[in-house]
């Protein structure tokens, strides 16, 4: 029976590439904003320096934690994670960050990535249920929440000023 159960988890995953594609796409999108989250943590400057600085290293811990989930992800659909900065760069569907950015263009380019994530995401959920995959449907609709809830907190602080 365990062999049985293997097999067809293997083959159900192997006539799934559009999966596979959508968690590598997730990878890139979300190592490409773990760096750019880093970045402004380093570079933010400004009468709330400290706490956005404090904030953005939240952040960036939290995507380097979701980084590692869908890259095991995909390690447990016996697929490769892609782990070099070309391949993100050719996978990701965000810009580079701005340079020299003030604090407020900081948060206006993190708010604009995290709901672009998010909106990609949501789009996946149908993929992951074609395919029965609950797992990956797990772990996508995890990462929208926590998407969802930084915009809305970074949308809040971009209101507040």
């Amino acid at each position: 029976m365990k062999h049985e159960m293997k097999n067809k988890t293997s083959a159900a995953h192997k006539k799934n590439p559009q999966l596979i594609d959508s968690l590598a796409h997730l990878l890139a999108d979300t190592y490409h904003l773990y760096l750019k989250t880093q970045n402004f943590h380093w570079n933010v400057r400004g009468p709330h320096f400290f706490e956005y600085h404090k904030m953005f290293e939240e952040q960036y811990q939290q995507l380097a934690d979701a980084t590692d989930k869908i890259a095991e992800r995909m390690r447990a659909l016996r697929e490769p994670a892609p782990a070099s900065f070309s391949k993100f760069l050719q996978l990701t569907s965000l810009a580079e960050a701005g340079h020299n950015l003030s604090a407020k263009e900081m948060l206006e380019e993190a708010l604009a990535d995290h709901e672009a994530i998010a909106k990609t995401i949501a789009g996946l959920f149908e993929i992951a249920e074609e395919c029965g995959d609950e797992v990956t449907l797990d772990l996508f609709i995890e990462r929208k929440t926590e998407h969802d809830k930084t915009a809305w907190m970074l949308r809040s602080l971009l209101e507040a000023r």
